[in-house]
């Protein structure tokens, strides 16, 4: 419903779960409130999107998390996305590429609108010097996927790379 009108420059994103109730709850409380031993148990709800029938056809060659703003990382102490990634790399196995960087500061996504969210990200991601992604499916992992708008810059990048396919999977979808 919050994409439905909307172009995106990945293939497609799957989540196995909804961003409410509890799920809403173990996201928030690992990613704010530094309840890090929750890591293992959203990893494995993040690994059952990888069960998605579209996959079948199309395994990913590598997970690339999506990159926080050094500033916010320092904040966290940790991107939420980057740890998810390398447990389902191992649980998967599936090499975890850190290809992406986030090249400014932007404000929390939560802080605006549907529209306004796919401008703050605009020039807000970009590939590492020496990332390489030119032919290869590669799965872009996230916590949650609201609008779209970070997988989209994301995965723009990746495609202007010559990445061949990028799929979203996120542990839930707002």
């Amino acid at each position: 419903m919050n994409c439905g009108d909307l172009e995106f420059s990945f293939d497609f994103a799957t989540s196995a779960y909804r961003s409410r109730g509890v799920v809403r709850d173990l996201i928030h409380q690992f990613k704010y409130n530094r309840q890090v031993h929750l890591r293992h148990l959203l990893a494995r709800m993040l690994c059952e999107g990888f069960r998605d029938a579209r996959l079948v056809d199309l395994r990913p060659d590598a997970i690339v998390p999506v990159p926080l703003h050094p500033t916010r990382k320092r904040e966290r102490e940790f991107n939420q996305a980057e740890v998810l990634a390398h447990l389902a790399g191992r649980r998967l196995r599936l090499p975890v590429d850190d290809c992406l960087r986030r090249t400014r500061y932007t404000l929390t996504q939560t802080h605006f609108h549907r529209e306004e969210r796919f401008g703050n990200l605009q020039g807000a991601f970009a590939l590492r010097p020496g990332g390489r992604v030119e032919g290869r499916a590669l799965a872009l992992v996230d916590d949650v996927l609201t609008t779209g708008s970070t997988a989209d810059a994301c995965a723009r990048v990746l495609r202007e790379a010559g990445a061949s396919a990028v799929i979203v999977i996120t542990v839930a979808r707002g």
